[in-house]
Formats: structure tokens, sequence, C-alpha cells
């Protein structure tokens, strides 16, 4: 997931447990009290250790700043990491990650199932039994149709919400015909959904897929009212099935959500319902966010971490720094070669890229090793599978001019012209942009920077295919983090050949190779880990032969804790940013 990663790191269904309260999660860590800021006393990284400043103190405003607008606060139309996070508020999936510091946030608790869902036929069918009592922001019951039906809107209906992913489409019986709800006008929706009464809701798919539990973590899955949804529109009026509810939402500028009357905490043990407001403002300055961070009174939503220009200023004070968070992420920071625009339509011009880039400088460019350790393969350290290897190793990491001109010759080029895209709004990877134009230009390669805001990069720009290839796009800037802690969940939205999509797409490259759908096909059915994770590092390798993205760096991510806030724990559920379930405002 973009931005998203939502997630990462252990194999699969071993991590899913039976749900705690999360005030235990609680116990022992950094505390607050009503008159006390402690989360910079707390020290450098504390809140990837435990959770900071731990309270269950309720009141205040609490607020969120992006340097753009997100791709849709709709939960069945949204793919940014930090969307996943913030959505849980007013959409509860199936089931969710508990909070909790770095690797133990990957936890996957039932949230709104009872209990993970029941496998038969092999893992080829799924039942999940829903909460007794759930309600509406307006009271009226949730039922398992609700269910079927927000998967079937976000799945089926690609012409209207194509921004989250299509695993459903992908997967479910029959989903390579069913038209979706917009078209298909019958009661009864795709069969392979069945709701058998109003608290059971069974998933038939096509093949066995042994991650299943991690599928529905999805907000997709988060209920939807068929009467009130208005398609696209929804993200106007979005029915809250969580804690909190829109109070308002100004496109563009900002939203506003306020606590949900009917939501009850019997029907929840993991969120707290702890501010009295939430507000998310958009479209600030990047520069500006790291202040209001700094002070204290805002959160980066995107959770990418702090500005280039803010990074010295905070670690080379004592005080600044130890009101940090530097951890891995789980992600993957990379550049999407296009193999549908010439010459990359060769693998040995693909090839002249990879020797090419002097990832030193990307590094460099993206803030140094805090940021992150130079990458070699597809698959970070830290998601089942990896393997070490670097295909493309150059001495130093700082390119190969001579093998990449060599490659270039082998494609019939001496040189070649293209455009690199990036995210308008992320300073860093411009610069990571302009340092790898700088090291194509030293063998031939020119590329012109394109750049594109965050919140339109997939729908508008670098996720619809004809667009790149009628722009002249040849490379793609992007980063990438697991849908869920297994190298399937990394890799089926980035390289599988079904995943491309004509918006929203994710598998910028456009790779669709048979060699690799197979082993992702096949690697999903296999019940034992070790044979599963296997395979996961056969596509790594098969991907890196074939020259279809450039790891830049295994990212990592440095996060400003702001003081006047409360449970603030970084997680590797969604990328390292904070878990943005149970974040309380402390007293001033």
């Amino acid at each position: 997931m973009e931005g998203k990663a939502p997630i990462m790191r252990r194999s699969a269904l071993a991590a899913t447990a039976a749900i705690g309260s999360v005030s235990l999660l609680l116990a022992g860590c950094s505390k607050a009290d009503d008159n006390q800021k402690d989360n910079t006393s707390a020290g450098a990284n504390a809140a990837t250790k435990g959770v900071v400043n731990a309270s269950d103190k309720k009141g205040g405003t609490l607020t969120y700043e992006l340097s753009d607008v997100p791709d849709s606060f709709d939960p069945g139309n949204t793919y940014y990491a930090y969307m996943y996070n913030l959505s849980r508020l007013w959409a509860r999936p199936l089931m969710t990650f508990q909070p909790g510091p770095g690797s133990k946030g990957n936890t996957l608790v039932p949230d709104l199932a009872a209990s993970k869902g029941v496998s038969s036929d092999g893992g080829k069918t799924w039942t999940y039994k829903l909460r007794a009592g759930l309600k509406y922001e307006d009271g009226t019951p949730i039922t398992s149709k609700d269910v079927k039906y927000a998967v079937e809107r976000s799945n089926f209906a690609r012409d209207v919400l194509s921004l989250g992913p299509n695993y459903f489409q992908q997967f479910l019986a029959g989903g390579d015909k069913y038209k979706g709800p917009y078209k298909d006008k019958s009661a009864k929706g795709l069969s392979s959904i069945e709701t058998p009464d109003d608290t059971t809701i069974v998933f038939h798919l096509k093949q066995a897929f042994q991650e299943f539990d991690y599928l529905v973590a999805a907000p997709q899955t988060a209920p939807v009212p068929q009467a009130k949804d208005t398609g696209v529109d929804y993200v106007k009026h979005i029915v809250s099935s969580g804690s909190y509810k829109f109070q308002s939402y100004d496109d563009g500028r900002q939203a506003v959500l306020v606590r949900n009357a009917n939501w009850d905490a019997k029907t929840d043990p993991l969120r707290k319902q702890l501010p009295d407001k939430i507000v998310v403002k958009l479209k600030v300055n990047p520069e500006t966010i790291d202040q209001d961070v700094l002070a204290g009174d805002a959160i980066d939503l995107a959770g990418t971490g702090v500005q280039a220009s803010t990074q010295a200023k905070v670690l080379t004070d004592n005080s600044k720094k130890a009101a940090t968070d530097n951890t891995f992420g789980g992600r993957l920071v990379y550049m999407a070669i296009n193999t549908k625009v010439a010459p990359f339509d060769k693998a040995e011009c693909r090839k002249a890229v990879q020797y090419a880039i002097d990832k030193v400088s990307v590094q460099t460019a993206e803030g140094g090793p805090v940021r992150g350790d130079i990458a070699s393969t597809v698959l970070p350290p830290d998601i089942p599978g990896y393997q070490k290897s670097d295909v493309y190793a150059s001495s130093g990491n700082k390119g190969d001019a001579a093998k990449a001109k060599a490659q270039l010759k082998a494609c019939g080029k001496s040189s070649v012209t293209t455009n690199i895209s990036a995210r308008s709004d992320r300073p860093q990877e411009i610069d990571a942009a302009t340092a790898i134009i700088n090291s194509l230009k030293k063998v031939g390669i020119n590329a012109n920077l394109k750049q594109y805001p965050s919140g339109k990069y997939f729908t508008d720009y670098a996720g619809v295919p004809k667009f790149t290839e009628k722009q002249n796009i040849g490379l793609i800037m992007m980063q990438w983090g697991a849908d869920w802690p297994s190298g399937y969940g990394f890799l089926q939205q980035i390289l599988n050949g079904k995943a491309i999509s004509q918006s929203g797409n994710t598998n910028l490259s456009q790779y669709d190779s048979k060699a690799v759908n197979d082993l992702l096909s096949k690697a999903i059915g296999t019940q034992d880990d070790a044979e599963r994770n296997s395979l996961y590092t056969q596509i790594d390798k098969k991907t890196m032969d074939d020259a279809v993205l450039v790891p830049l760096t295994y990212f990592k991510v440095l996060l400003a804790r702001p003081q006047n806030y409360t449970n603030l724990v970084s997680t590797a559920a969604f990328s390292g940013q904070y878990d943005y379930l149970n974040i309380g405002v402390a007293s001033k």
C-alpha cells in the first residue's frame, strides 16, 4: 500500500491472537498525568518500544495535518497507509491490527467480527460472525449484508471507485463476471458472498487463500448501508460505524470528526473515544506541518516524517531528538520502470537504468541513513521471503557507468530521452528523483522531471497507464509497504499482471510475467510457511532479473513526537506511523 504500507513483517496467521484490552498494552509504558507532558522525557525511539504518554483522559481537540489531500476518506476507495490507519475511527473492518509498538502492532485481531475467520474447504471458504449490538451513527443496526455490499462496491465498480486494491475481485468465485452493485440491480448481488443471517458472512474463493484474515482487515470490509451509498459522492456523507463520525467535510480543505453517540464501547474493546473533536487539515505547507508538530499541536497525518529542512534541527538538538522516533517502516522506496514505454520495453534498456543509478546520492537526497538503508531487493529485510541479493551491484553503491552504457548499447541505443514522475508535495521524493536524473545523464539517459500532486498521483497521473504512455513517462517514483505482513501482502499489488488497472494502478511497471503470476498464485494457496516464503524469494529474484523496478532504499521514518498528545505508539502495521486509533489530548 502506498504511503501505505500498511504493515508487514511476520508470517501470516501465526500473528493472529485473541483480543486483549488496550489498557493492558499501556501498562508499564510512559504514563501521563493531567498536568504533565513527558513525550520528550520518554527519550528517543520510546514510541517504537512502548506507548508513550499513556492516558485515558478524555476531551480536547486532536489535529492532523496533511500536505495535500488524501485519495479519499471513503473506506472503500482509498489505498494510502495513513488512510487505512485513520479511517478506522469511522469505519470498522472485520479484522484490524492491535495498537502496539513495532512488530507487536502486526497482531491481527477481530474488529467488526466477533472472532477470526473460520476456514473450510482447504482455505477456499471463510466464515465470519459479527459482534452483537453493532450500530451505525444513526442508531440503525449494522448487518452482514452491509459488509457484503461494502466489498461489492469497492471491488466490482472500478469505473466508479478505482482507488483501493481489487483482491476480492481477483479471488472471489465469479468475481470476473460480476458487474458490481451500480450496474447489477438485483437484490442477490455477488453469489460467492453469502449472508445466511444478519450476523454471518461467508466468502467463497476460486482458490485457497491462506492469509484471508489479513485481507478482511482492509477498510473495504467496513460496512456501508446500500440505501445511503451515493457512489463517488459517498465521501461527502459517510455513515460511521466507528467511534467518531463526520461533523463536516470541506473538500480539499478539512474534515472535522466528533464523537459518535451510537458507538458502544461494549461492542468494541479496541477504541477509547478520547478527544471531543478531531480536525484533519489539508493542503498545509510541509514546513508548517513540521513547525506545528514540534510545537506539540499537530500530527503529520501522512506519517512520512519531518522534512529534510527540519531534520538537522531535530537531530542536532538533544531535547528535540529525545522526542523523535526513527524506525524501519517495512517499506521500499523504489523507481518503477514502465515496461510499456519504449525503449524500456526492452530488458537491456531497463538494466542500463539499474546500473546507472548512484544510490548513495539518492539516499543522501532522502536525508541520509536515518531515512533508510540502500536497497537491492524488492522485499525489505523485515518481510518474510527476503533474501540478501544484489543483481546490479556496483562499487560503493555509486553506480557502474561502464556496465550501464554496455546495456544501453545492447538495447540498440546510445542515448534515451524520457520523463520521470514524482509527487510535487513530497520534497524528498523530488530530491531523490533529481539525484537519479543526474546519474542517468552521465550514461546518456536524459530524464525530465514531471511533478504531480500526491492526492491525484494514482487517479490521474502515475496510476493511469494511458497517461504515462502518452506523456512518455518511463520512470516513476514510488514508495510501497505491505498490505499485510507477508511476502504476498507486499508483492501482489505491484507485480501481479492481474493487479494492473486503468486508474488507481499500483503495478506502475505494468509488469505481467506469467512466471511471477503463477508463483504468486501458488504461494497464497501453500499452507507451509517456509515453503510459501521460499516462493516469495523466487518472485523477488525473477523480478530483479527482469529489471522492472529499481530498489532505492529500505525506508526508515523519522517522526517528531508531539508533546501535547497521549498514547503515541509507532506501529509496524502502518509503516512506522503512530497508531491513530486511540491518540488523546494532554492538558496544556
